[in-house]
Formats: C-alpha cells, sequence, structure tokens
C-alpha cells in the first residue's frame, strides 16, 4: 500500500450484506514495525475532500504533534443511504453500527498493526455521521476511546444512548456546535434546529461525568466551519 497516500480497499459486510469502500490513509512514516492508533471516519470521503484531512495530517507529523495514527474512511453511497444509515430511524442504523464494530474493526486490526484496544480507536463525523460515532460509541463503549462529533444531529434516542453508558470513564467526547445551527435544512427538507438539542447533550455529557470538550463557534452547519477546527479535533483525541 501506499504511504502518505489515501488507498482504496473494499471491504463485504455481512451485516449490511453489500461491499462496504474504505478510504485508508497511512503516514509517510508508516511502519509494520509500530503500532498505530486508529481513527474510523463517517463520511469519510469529505473529510478527506473537504476536510483536507491528508494535508493536515502531513503538518501534524511533520510537527511531530500525534501519534502514529491510520485514518479509515467510510464514504456514503448516496444521500438517500446515508440517512438509512445514520439517522438513529434509519432502517440500516443498527447493521452500520454493527459493522463499524464487529466487521470494520476486527478488519483493520488484522491487516495493520494497531494496538486493537479501546483507547487506541476513535470515531470522528459530521451532522449525522457524528450522530452514528457517537452512538457506536456508546453501544461499544470498550472499543472506541474518544469520539468526535462536528455539530451532530441530536434526538432522544441520541440522548437516550448517551445516558445508557455505564462508566463515562470508557470514552472521551469532543462536540462543538455553530450558534447559526438554529435552522439547519436537511436532506428531507424540513428545518432542524441543531444547536439546543446539541446544548442539552452537552448538559448530559456533563451531569454523566464523561471527560469532555465543547465549544460553540460562530458558524453554521458547513464544512466551512467544520475545516478550521478539524486541528484541534485531531490533536484532542490524538495529540502527544
Amino acid at each position: 500500500m501506499k504511504k502518505g497516500r489515501i488507498n482504496e480497499l473494499t471491504l463485504h459486510s455481512e451485516a449490511l450484506g453489500e461491499e462496504m469502500e474504505l478510504l485508508v490513509y497511512l503516514p509517510e512514516n508508516y511502519s509494520d514495525l509500530y503500532k498505530h492508533s486508529v481513527l474510523i471516519a463517517s463520511d469519510g470521503k469529505d473529510y478527506f475532500q473537504y476536510g483536507r484531512m491528508t494535508r493536515l495530517l502531513e503538518k501534524l507529523y511533520e510537527e511531530d504533534a500525534i501519534e502514529r495514527l491510520i485514518v479509515v474512511g467510510v464514504p456514503y453511497k448516496s444521500v438517500s443511504e446515508r440517512r438509512r444509515m445514520y439517522h438513529p430511524d434509519g432502517d440500516r442504523n443498527r447493521d452500520y453500527i454493527r459493522f463499524i464494530a464487529h466487521e470494520l474493526v476486527p478488519y483493520i486490526d488484522s491487516v495493520f498493526p494497531t494496538y486493537q484496544m479501546g483507547a487506541g480507536r476513535g470515531l470522528i463525523g459530521d451532522s449525522l455521521a457524528a450522530t452514528v460515532s457517537l452512538m457506536t460509541a456508546c453501544k461499544y463503549p470498550n472499543s472506541f476511546g474518544k469520539v468526535v462529533c462536528h455539530s451532530p444531529y441530536a434526538d432522544n434516542q441520541v440522548m437516550a444512548a448517551v445516558e445508557s453508558v455505564s462508566d463515562p470513564a470508557a470514552f472521551d467526547i469532543y462536540q462543538v456546535i455553530g450558534t447559526g445551527e438554529t435552522e439547519v435544512p436537511t436532506t428531507t427538507g424540513e428545518i432542524d434546529d441543531f444547536l439546543n438539542p446539541n446544548r442539552k447533550l452537552r448538559n448530559l455529557i456533563e451531569k454523566k461525568g464523561f471527560s469532555s470538550f465543547y465549544e460553540e463557534f460562530d458558524g453554521k452547519h458547513t464544512w466551512k466551519y467544520w475545516q478550521r477546527d478539524l486541528e484541534r479535533a485531531i490533536r484532542f483525541a490524538f495529540g502527544k
């Protein structure tokens, strides 16, 4: 595989009944001799394309600011499929979460030298991808040590998932939301308030006692603002 580049792989998912595309970034100094942490990104193509993840990682490696890290992006195939897999009400949501925890994680651990423990794995996502990342960590708290949420969609099911975590020391939560996210157009044509549900989610995270970071940025529900935040998020999750 190419180092310092994005490698395109496929993995057959029994849970989803289809081939899943994977975008795997290996750092320039990648070596099988060293173990690596793993960051799994739902909306994976967007994180590489709009988030400029590759350029950012190269900068952080050059500064020796982060751990050895493999980033595994999971792209969505269509907007409708994205909602089916990422939204708490999606008919494929549970299957997608099962795919991440029971198929993708073992596959990555079998192919690459990883730490094979929760402390060495993270999840990241934006909007609904942040939601499914958080719900995955809540369902499998011993498999993931940190979750990064850029403007997550939060409803009662998300709150219940966070409430269900019996050991809030299991993983850290990074959460940002824009003050302009009170009227967000959704893929269903509806307008949703993301800001106030995120504030409620934040209060619950604090009440539960998670190790966490929260900030409200001056902006809206777009990659223009998430891209600017990405360096701080990566440093939070995998900084030295």
